[in-house]
């Protein structure tokens, strides 16, 4: 994070260093996980060097197990460069839809991945869904903060490029939403390319978008 949490935030955060602390999410009165993880081996750089029109975007629900074809599709659709650094993004997506829906237990997952260019939900929110899981790949990281009664957190904290973020949203089952919120950061007028990997757990397809 960008700075030390404040203690309301780090009991509404639990921090993984290892994939397998993703199923904190769980947990009771937890409202996201962290997973700290190193990026896949120079991926971050080799997207950070493309054009904005060679990176790879998607929406699509699919099954886990689904979704290298689908991101191969994506690539080739945007004329994103073929190589090894191509590949390791493919398999990191993948290998995080695969993770996702365990962890969820979803037979489908809705798999967005957005080139955002502009402030979208520049709000801090809550996500009407059961869980999100958000990655940053390219750009500035999602950001987050506890928002009492409605107000803009302070401080804000923003997640790491490369950071698995997993976040609960308003339809989770058990706890009420907590006062953990985050927003895309604002970046319009900038000249930043985002690249947003979002996955959301699909239970019944004629649920899904």
């Amino acid at each position: 994070m960008t700075a030390a949490p404040s203690s309301t935030l780090s009991e509404a955060i639990a921090i993984a260093d290892t994939p397998e602390g993703l199923t904190e999410i769980r947990s009771s009165g937890c409202a996201a996980v962290l997973w700290r993880r190193p990026p896949p081996s120079g991926v971050l750089d080799w997207l950070a060097g493309l054009p904005a029109e060679r990176l790879p975007c998607t929406r699509t629900v699919l099954r886990p197990d689904e979704a290298a074809t689908a991101l191969r599709a994506a690539c080739d659709g945007a004329r994103t460069p073929d190589g090894p650094d191509r590949a390791r993004l493919i398999a990191d997506i993948a290998g995080l839809a695969a993770r996702f829906a365990a962890v969820m237990r979803a037979p489908l997952l809705q798999l967005r991945l957005d080139v955002v260019t502009t402030d979208a939900c520049r709000r801090f929110h809550i996500d009407a869904v059961t869980a999100r899981l958000l990655c940053t790949y390219r750009g500035t990281g999602t950001q987050l903060g506890i928002a009492p009664d409605g107000r803009e957190p302070d401080p804000i904290h923003t997640a790491p490029t490369g950071a698995v973020l997993i976040l609960r949203g308003t339809l989770w089952p058990t706890d009420p939403p907590a006062n953990l919120r985050h927003r895309s950061p604002p970046i319009s007028g900038t000249g930043e390319t985002r690249l947003l990997l979002v996955l959301d757990p699909v239970f019944d397809p004629e649920d899904a978008a």
